[in-house]
């Protein structure tokens, strides 16, 4: 049960949307601008790689679930998501992308620990400074999801739930504009 009142059997990060309209309209805002857009080192699928892997992270299972459902989906690569929470170096992914998902992990634990060296190996593999930009932007942004989700105390269906693919299905073919209660 959540801490606050909010719509019944809507799980995450959708109760809080659907309750609160303007905070959802500027939380998926945000979401859009970084998730759903193509560059050449960052796909829509990279992007919520990095997504799902910061709220693996953190350990918020809705947000973790839903965005690595979205990826997957994406990559049309059921599975990937899994893989790399369980080693990232072992991943099948882009050395471009890891370097990417480094500089996301300290920005998940310690902003403040990104190095020049971590940007420096990102560019030296290809990323763009919007790249760059971009990853620590979704995980600065994923933190915050993250700690709305878990700081409500907002029912989440448990790992692998099939829930999770319905959500992602509706993100990866709607966005978030679009998707107002998703999450």
């Amino acid at each position: 049960m959540a801490h606050i009142q909010l719509p019944e059997n809507l799980p995450g990060i959708t109760g809080p949307m659907v309750a609160y309209p303007a905070t959802a309209r500027a939380l998926n805002g945000i979401a859009e601008a970084v998730l759903v857009k193509d560059t050449k080192n960052l796909s829509k699928a990279a992007r919520e790689t990095i997504a799902n892997y910061v709220s693996y992270l953190n350990g918020c299972v809705f947000c973790s679930e839903s965005h690595a459902a979205v990826a997957d989906l994406l990559w049309d690569r059921p599975g990937l998501s899994r893989e790399l929470w369980k080693d990232v170096d072992a991943a099948p992914v882009s050395d471009v992308l890891k370097a990417l998902l480094a500089i996301a992990a300290k920005v998940q634990k310690d902003a403040r620990t990104v190095a020049t060296a971590d940007v420096d190996k990102a560019k030296a593999l290809g990323a763009s400074d919007e790249e760059i930009h971009d990853t620590v932007l979704i995980a600065a942004a994923f933190c915050m999801f993250n700690r709305y989700v878990d700081g409500l105390g907002t029912p989440q269906p448990p790992r692998q739930d099939p829930a999770y693919l319905e959500v992602g299905v509706r993100l990866a073919t709607k966005g978030y504009v679009k998707s107002i209660g998703g999450g």
